[in-house]
């Protein structure tokens, strides 16, 4: 399912954030104040846009309301990064705000006016959280090859006290198109599980999984 999604900030990790959502299909916009930076992304994102995300009338300009998902990405600017969190989660109501935090207190700061999640990019990089964004039960991924990968993700509330048969795993590759190729259950791992294994709450599994197929998990798509 593709999303519409603004990347606010053109560093290393908003570009790579940028990039990769955009690889996998998702509109794009881009924004930054530096308009070499922007220009850069022309052709990489489907919008790249020049301005100061903390104005709300560039943010009204821009559209920034059909966006269901906001990332802030920005750097070193503190300020700058809360005021257009504050922005979008007071004003323009966005459903799901991710911002950029360089340390501990600044990361409260963002959750403390509205930010859905907080990410640390020195330990969590663009192309993982491209794969979690929309998919909030994901805890790690690994890209295997262009296309496919492995995801480590919690057991969805629908699939608790089902098997994994029951919960549409059946075999190496059933519903989702998917394998659970091994459960983590408190500090116990169980490999190869089988299709009659139950899930329990806590249970974190890790599945071999195309890309696009990640986001259906536990919607019942």
């Amino acid at each position: 399912m593709a999303h519409q999604v603004a990347v606010i900030g053109m560093g290393r990790f908003g570009v790579s954030l940028a990039r990769e959502l955009y690889r996998v299909g998702h509109d794009v916009l881009a924004i930054d104040n530096n308009a070499g930076l922007t220009q850069q992304m022309m052709g990489q994102v489907t919008y790249s846009v020049t301005g100061d995300s903390t104005s709300e009338e560039l943010l009204e300009e821009v559209g920034i309301r059909n966006f269901d998902t906001c990332v802030v990405a920005i750097g070193t600017d503190i300020q700058s990064s809360v005021l257009t969190t504050v922005l979008l989660k007071q004003t323009f109501e966005i459903p799901h705000v991710v911002a950029r935090a360089t340390n501990v207190l600044h990361g409260k700061t963002l959750q403390a006016v509205g930010a859905d999640r907080v990410v640390f990019p020195e330990q969590e990089t663009g192309l993982r959280t491209a794969h979690s964004l929309f998919q909030r039960e994901v805890l790690e991924y690994m890209e295997l090859t262009s296309g496919f990968g492995f995801s480590m993700i919690m057991a969805p509330p629908d699939m608790i006290g089902k098997s994994l048969e029951q919960a549409g795993f059946a075999n190496a590759r059933d519903k989702y198109g998917a394998s659970v190729v091994a459960i983590r259950r408190g500090r116990d791992p169980i490999l190869s599980p089988s299709k009659d294994e139950i899930l329990i709450e806590g249970d974190a599994m890790v599945i071999a999984a195309p890309e696009n197929t990640l986001e259906n998990l536990g919607t019942g798509r």
